[in-house]
């Protein structure tokens, strides 16, 4: 009997993935765009469409795609995000901080020019529930403020700036925590995000963008 191993054969999944994995890396679609059909894939890759469709899934699984039922599948990111978060959860409480002015207070000043109304109901709606659980349990209330805080990204209308920050929100939730485990929470604190908010409807950028700063150096 021999005593080499006998080659494992890849599947055709696992090679779709890379093909994909490919194009994605070498930037043939940007973020925010939608995807060829799995039928132009299975096509333009030679394999069927159910290898695409699995291989599809796999993607959306890692975060990597965004799959809309009736409307079709659109780039999220272009690195692993299991990747980035492991580099992400290993960055200081300081850290955090300067790339939440870097990133946050920049694209809360972009915000503030271009919001529409529909951001605008979004965001009351988002604020509205974070103060009903402001003086309640913390998890609760931590996971309501990130939605608010992601709306306000969102409201840039840029989807890689909003990408970006939906990868960073975990971190900025684990040191919030942090900090709230220490500190007790004060009205005026809430009381900030509430001008926040006037200061974005009332397309103000440079009062948004001092404001976002006040918040983050004190939350």
């Amino acid at each position: 009997m021999s005593d080499i191993s006998p080659l494992v054969k890849r599947s055709l999944v696992d090679q779709a993935l890379d093909q994909l994995r490919l194009r994605i890396n070498q930037g043939v679609w940007t973020v925010g765009q939608r995807l060829p059909t799995e039928p132009e894939l299975a096509t333009e890759l030679g394999i069927s469409r159910n290898t695409v469709r699995e291989a599809m899934r796999v993607l959306a699984f890692s975060g990597l795609i965004e799959i809309r039922q009736g409307d079709g599948s659109y780039l999220r990111a272009v690195f692993d995000p299991l990747d980035t978060m492991k580099a992400l959860s290993r960055c200081s409480p300081e850290q955090a901080r300067e790339t939440r002015h870097i990133l946050e207070v920049e694209a809360i000043g972009l915000a503030a020019l271009r919001r529409t109304d529909e951001d605008l109901v979004a965001l009351r709606e988002a604020l509205g529930v974070s103060g009903g659980h402001y003086h309640g349990d913390l998890d609760t209330y931590i996971a309501c403020d990130l939605v608010f805080h992601r709306r306000l990204v969102d409201a840039a209308h840029n989807p890689t700036l909003s990408e970006l920050y939906r990868y960073f929100s975990s971190i900025v939730g684990a040191h919030l925590r942090q900090t709230l485990n220490i500190s007790p929470r004060r009205q005026a604190v809430f009381d900030l995000h509430v001008e926040l908010l006037d200061a974005v409807e009332q397309r103000d950028p440079e009062r948004a963008k001092a404001l976002s700063r006040q918040l983050i150096n004190e939350p």
